[in-house]
């Protein structure tokens, strides 16, 4: 488990607005501090003109003060569309106290992560390289976060909790963390428990020490949620004492009566509720408006904190600023080759390395144990290389000079490994590139900051293709689809290894790539199918978290 430190938050403290402090009648106040201006005497009809004069005085000076207090009360307290003008905008929170930000709302059209707008086809482009540029068609579907009434009327006892609490710890990378945290709010909202910050376990792969408040903005997490779960950075002192019940491991596709059968009589008992081991433990199929809890707490409620939103955001501008550009998330990590029993196609020397590792830690070998490394690549269980990527984008009608961004972690191999890439399309970049000096120096050896600087340079290209499957991709399908289905390439990476294995010519290769690929393009596919038991509605929002209604507002503050 991590080790926990204490959360910093950087404020500003507001100052009590001083009118608050004033009479409530002007008029009392004028005649308190000038009391010259006082009638002392009834009215007198020998000099009518000099008393109208003092009363055409008092009510002049009555109505200057309550417009004074006007002007300071506006200025205090701004409207929401004059903030929506000036403020910064929602991925970017200026800081402000605490206490104010956990009462203020938070509006869901406003708060999830947006990307900067996908390039209009160029009028210079060739019809295949249009076709390449061109986005889905999102057939009008928008996000519809409308919970139940039941729903909302739960939440008035449920946001309020403070007997219960629920603690998690989460492993992993960014990724399998974040669909562990999003569980983790579902477990909470389904025990009717608050949720305690998550901790952010230490993994042996990864051996980055991050904290929540490090990657995430703890505050902006709270406020999003605040209808639906209440979060709390830390046990209370008061159930510091209390005897916590502890489960590290759950049974596959769990359903909200198997949890509250198995935690919610102890939980009641003990008040602390501690799990791991939970990641895609949780049944993908949930009561609706807990589905759209999923959503909420992916698209809306986890943000990066602003240092790394506004890093990644600049490396994004740097390259879209210069055109369309492709995202790939390339799965070419020792890890990846490894755990997928597959031959990095590197040479003899590079397979000897892989072969030595797995044989040493052979629990690291999560794919089919009984089949040969030829059988997982005509199975289309090993990750694309880059000579296989770099001839996919190029059948699809990619043009040499687009912009290349490589999401992921260090290549096994260096530059040998992105060899077959670099040689078709030249203009390839990786963030150390983009980065100005000293700007990655805070995040080295910190691999969440850095995947999540790549996860917000992949949301604003033009198109992202994953090489391999994995939580990045799943996290990149959803979003894109959430935002208004941008363009995703879902590689038949089956097709593609057979393919190469006979003597086609590359003109029919690439008429065989665009027939195959033309459905897998980032349009809206329903998680509701044949196989929905296996499909995460993070990653397929269709139709639980995105209806196809354009004349209605559908982002409901909940």
């Amino acid at each position: 488990m991590a080790r926990p430190r204490n959360i910093k938050i950087s404020f500003i403290k507001t100052p009590s607005p001083f009118f608050t402090f004033l009479p409530v009648s002007p008029f009392t106040s004028l005649l308190n501090k000038f009391p010259s201006l006082r009638i002392h005497r009834p009215y007198s009809s020998s000099r009518p003109r000099s008393y109208l004069f003092v009363i055409f005085l008092l009510i002049l000076l009555s109505l200057l003060g309550l417009s004074l207090l006007r002007l300071v009360s506006v200025s205090q307290n701004p409207s929401p569309s004059f903030l929506t003008l000036l403020s910064p905008p929602p991925s970017h929170p200026p800081f402000a106290s605490p206490s104010s930000k956990n009462h203020e709302p938070v509006v869901l059209s406003r708060s999830a992560t947006m990307p900067l707008p996908a390039h209009p086809v160029s009028g210079n482009a060739t019809e295949e390289e249009a076709e390449f540029w061109a986005q889905p068609d999102g057939e009008g579907y928008r996000p519809c976060l409308d919970f139940t009434i039941q729903y909302r009327k739960a939440s008035a006892k449920i946001s309020k909790e403070k007997q219960k609490f629920l603690m998690v710890v989460v492993l992993g990378g960014l990724n399998q963390q974040k669909i562990q945290i999003v569980d983790a709010v579902v477990i909470a909202r389904i025990l009717e428990a608050a949720l305690v910050v998550p901790v952010l376990a230490v993994d042996q792969i990864w051996e980055d020490e991050s904290e929540f408040s490090e990657i995430f903005d703890v505050d902006h997490f709270k406020r999003t949620l605040q209808a639906d779960v209440r979060v709390v950075s830390s046990l209370p002192s008061t159930h510091l004492g209390s005897k916590p019940t502890i489960n590290t491991q759950m049974p596959d596709n769990v359903s909200p009566l198997w949890i509250r059968t198995k935690f919610l009589k102890e939980l009641n008992r003990g008040g602390v509720l501690i799990l791991s081991g939970m990641y895609s433990k949780l049944s993908k199929n949930l009561p609706l408006d807990l589905q759209k809890l999923r959503c909420k707490v992916a698209f809306h409620a986890l943000r990066f904190v602003s240092p790394i939103q506004e890093l990644g955001d600049k490396f994004a501008r740097r390259l879209w600023i210069k055109g369309p550009y492709i995202a790939l998330h390339l799965r070419l990590e020792k890890d990846v080759w490894v755990r997928s029993g597959c031959l990095t196609g590197l040479g003899p020397e590079h397979d000897d390395i892989i072969r030595k590792i797995r044989e040493s830690q052979p629990k690291l070998l999560t794919e089919r144990l009984n089949m040969t490394n030829t059988q997982r690549r005509l199975a289309g269980l090993c990750p694309l290389n880059a000579l296989q990527v770099a001839r996919l984008i190029k059948a699809l009608g990619a043009p040499r000079t687009a912009q290349v961004y490589i999401v992921g972690g260090k290549p096994f191999g260096g530059t040998q490994a992105l060899q077959g890439l670099v040689e078709e399309f030249p203009n390839v970049v990786m963030k150390e590139m983009l980065a100005s000096e000293g700007e990655l120096s805070p995040y080295i050896n910190r691999s969440s900051a850095m995947a999540a600087l790549d996860y917000i340079v992949s949301l604003s290209s033009d198109v992202f293709l994953p090489s391999h499957g994995g939580n990045m991709g799943s996290a990149m399908q959803g979003h894109r689809a959430y935002i208004g289905h941008r363009k995703f390439v879902r590689a038949n990476k089956r097709e593609i290894v057979f393919l190469e294995d006979t003597s086609i010519s590359e003109a029919e290769f690439g008429s065989i790539m665009k027939k195959m690929h033309r459905r897998y393009q980032g349009q809206p596919e329903k998680r509701t199918n044949e196989r929905s038991s296996s499909r995460d509605v993070t990653a397929y929002p269709v139709p639980e978290c995105m209806c196809r209604h354009s004349n209605r507002s559908l982002l409901r503050r909940s």
